[in-house]
């Protein structure tokens, strides 16, 4: 069974005005397939091959001999998971959740404060995340196609930091392009059901 690359969630020009058409194309139907393409090659006729995209990612994590391997399934995973993260009229979280946000930030202000700075202060490319550790949520960023699930961690929310992500739109200014992402296009029906599973 090949990797395929899943479709986005949404048309194109959804995201507008704060993420482009042109962004989404450049990054699903370029960058993401270009992930999905390099891995397929990789695993064909291996062990992986018929594992799913985390097996591969676990199995790989740390061996400098599968990086490769490592890189593509992460950024395969990674950017299906960025995409469901997004949505247009993204609001604010609710419920449980909310109620976590808070618990653990002191507020949804602090936690975008929190969240922004993680992914401006990525040196180079990567990802800002919401994660669930040993059940408490924490902000992390990770370097390059690093997954917060190689550290037993779990993912809710993550914004993509590489400059294919923003450069589009907004040039140099990636604060500029977090912000919009937190204040606009968060879907936090997604991160409500990831909080639900992972509090189980």
């Amino acid at each position: 069974m090949a990797f395929e690359l899943p479709p986005l969630p949404y048309d194109y020009n959804a995201l507008e005005p704060y993420i482009s058409a042109r962004t989404l194309e450049f990054h699903h139907d370029k960058h993401h397939a270009g992930y999905v393409n390099n891995l397929n090659n990789l695993v064909k006729d291996t062990e992986l091959a018929n594992k799913s995209l985390e097996e591969v990612i676990l199995a790989t994590a740390n061996d400098p001999a599968k990086a490769g391997i490592f890189n593509n399934a992460a950024q395969v995973w990674n950017h299906t998971f960025y995409w469901h993260c997004l949505k247009k009229d993204g609001g604010s979280p609710t419920g449980e959740l909310a109620e976590k946000i808070n618990a653990s930030f002191g507020s949804l202000d602090e936690f975008k404060k929190q969240f922004k700075e993680a992914g401006a202060t990525q040196f180079g490319s990567g990802y800002a995340w919401l994660v669930v550790d040993k059940g408490e949520l924490k902000v992390v960023k990770t370097l390059n196609a690093a997954n917060p699930i190689t550290n037993g961690q779990t993912p809710l929310l993550t914004s993509d930091v590489w400059e294919h992500a923003y450069y589009l739109d907004y040039q140099n200014r990636r604060p500029d392009y977090l912000q919009s992402v937190l204040d606009n296009l968060i879907n936090w029906d997604f991160v409500a059901e990831q909080y639900a599973k992972a509090a189980k």
